[in-house]
């Protein structure tokens, strides 16, 4: 939790919040990625990327 708040304290003090969007949809499709690993849903996700 605390790489959370340091990487907030950054955005913040660097005015760099137009990273945020970008980490944001990596971690969402990773996170689509290992929640699809192995399910049935798996072939149709895969044809997306």
């Amino acid at each position: 939790m605390s790489t959370l708040v340091e990487f907030w304290d950054y955005l913040r003090m660097r005015k760099k919040f137009w990273l945020l969007p970008i980490l944001l949809m990596l971690v969402l499709f990773g996170g689509l990625l290992v929640l699809t690993q192995g399910s049935a849903v798996a072939p149709f996700i895969y044809t997306l990327f």
